[in-house]
Formats: structure tokens, sequence, C-alpha cells
């Protein structure tokens, strides 16, 4: 298939290598950076996005956050100004789902399907194909844009209609969030008693406590590895839409609310940058103590 995808960051350009090593054709707009491995494939630059859209067959997005979705989308030269009808538009970032539905319609009032299909497992996930999508728009445009998914991900679930995936992304960030900061104020707790956190998660790796958050991010924790496979300031802004959404349904989600402020306090520090497990840096500031040495 002709496929267009714009956003070739820290998932975005893995994801693409995947569908150009499966044998599709990819369009992308030309950027002073681009993964080595595609510029050098018979991958196509284009000027812009409208130019992607008149050559692609699909178009996939892969941008840090709402606004940057509708500026490809529909701003000047954009993926909309080259649609025709039949084609599809995937989203793959992660953005409100109330905007989502609103760039939804005026993709289908142009002839064109929708589908918003944000990810989870970050950089790990994307490089290994592995990611969990989950998928929100029409079961007819879903069966065309699946073999597309299955080179990509392993976990792909077509939750329902528009703006069902990315609500599901919004509850998956909410859940991520949480067992970050559980697992960083147990190992921060068990540190400063004085036991040794990594065998204390060793042996909590055992029992029911188990997950993998604590298996990948508590070990982060201990490492002082926070390079970032997911940044802070990412997750942050997730949780903002989860917050924002929560009182336009006028739901009260306090935890969420308090890993929102975590994540604040991390940025505050200037570690907005960081993998999201240094949220436990955001404890280790009011406990004056860190849970490990680097």
């Amino acid at each position: 298939m002709n496929i267009g995808f714009i956003g070739l960051g820290i998932m975005g350009a893995p994801m693409a290598l995947h569908l150009v090593n499966a044998g599709h054709q990819l369009y992308y707009v030309k950027r002073s950076k681009v993964n080595a491995e595609i510029a050098a494939s018979n991958a196509v630059a284009c000027a812009s996005g409208k130019e992607i859209a008149q050559r692609a067959e699909i178009v996939i997005t892969m941008v840090p956050d709402t606004p940057d979705v509708e500026a490809v989308l529909f701003g000047a030269d954009g993926v909309a100004e080259g649609l025709s009808k039949g084609k599809t538009v995937i989203d793959m970032s992660s953005i409100s789902p109330i905007e989502t539905k609103a760039f939804a319609k005026k993709i289908n009032d142009l002839g064109c399907d929708y589908l918003d299909a944000p990810v989870s497992g970050g950089e790990v996930g994307a490089k290994a194909a592995s990611l969990t999508i989950m998928v929100g728009g029409t079961e007819e445009a879903f069966a065309r844009a699946r073999p597309l998914f299955e080179r990509m991900g392993k976990n792909i679930t077509h939750v329902g209609g528009t703006g069902d995936g990315q609500t599901t992304k919004v509850a998956n960030q909410i859940i991520v969030a949480l067992n970050i900061a559980a697992v960083g104020e147990a190992l921060l707790f068990a540190s400063k008693a004085g036991a040794d956190p990594a065998k204390v998660r060793q042996a909590l790796m055992g029992g029911f406590a188990s997950s993998r958050i604590l298996e990948v991010h508590g070990e982060r924790m201990i490492k002082r590895t926070f390079n970032p496979g997911f940044r802070i300031a990412l997750h942050q802004k997730d949780l903002n839409l989860a917050l924002a959404g929560a009182k336009a349904i006028g739901v009260a989600l306090p935890q969420t609310a308090n890993a929102a402020q975590l994540m604040q306090a991390c940025a505050a520090n200037g570690w907005d940058q960081l993998d999201h497990s240094a949220l436990v840096k955001a404890l280790e500031l009011m406990a004056s103590h860190e849970v490990a040495k680097g």
C-alpha cells in the first residue's frame, strides 16, 4: 500500500520503518533530521502533508499533542487539502477524545475514513513492533487498516466508535501514572528504612505486587536510568487530558490529580524531558532521600 507517515520521532520512526520493511511504499514530510534507515530506504520525502495525502491511500499521524494533529491535518498545505474520496486518516497520537471527534467529522465530510489509534508500549514497544493499539472508528475502516497495525503492534483492539481509542489511551495513562507513583513510594520507603531497594524489588516481583511497571520502571529508579522512553512532559499532557475530560463529564479523579501534581513538580525542577519513571524524583525531593545512587 501507499502509506503516508507524519511524525517520525522516538516512536514514529521505528513504527514507520516496520511498514517499510513489510514492503509498503512510505511517504514522509522532508525534515532536516530523518531516521537514517528510512532515509536510505525507498521511502519518498514530500514537501507537505498535502502532497503526502495526494500520493498515499492511508495517512498516519504520530505527533505530540492535540494542536499538532490539528495543524498537520487542517493547517496550510495540510493533509485535508490533499485528500480525495475513499482515503483513510489514522491518528496514532495521544490527544483529546473530544477534539478527535471534531477532527473525524471534518475528515468524514471529505468522503474519507478516520481512525483514532493511540498506542502504548513506549520506544521499546515501537522498536519491537509489540505496541498495544487501541482503535476507535468504523468496523470497515478498522478491517482495512488492521494489516498495518499488525506490523506495528501485538495487542490490537477495536474498542468502538470515533474517540473511543483516545478515551482508552487516557485510561491507560491514568493506570500507568498511578502505578509509577506507587512503585516510587514503595521503593523510596524501603530504601529510607534501610533495606536494599534492588532486593526489595526482586522479592516483590515474585508476589501479588508484581507488575510491568515494577519490573521496568522500578529498575530504572534503582539504576537511575531516566533517559526518555516516554517523557514526563508527554505523560503530564495525557493526565491533563484525563482531568479535563473528567471535569467535562463530572467525574472526580483524585489520585490522577495527585500524580499530575508530582509530574508538575518534576517539570518545575527541569526534569520534564526525563523518562516518566523519573516521577520518583519528586517523591525523593520531599523525602530528602534518593531510592539509590546511580
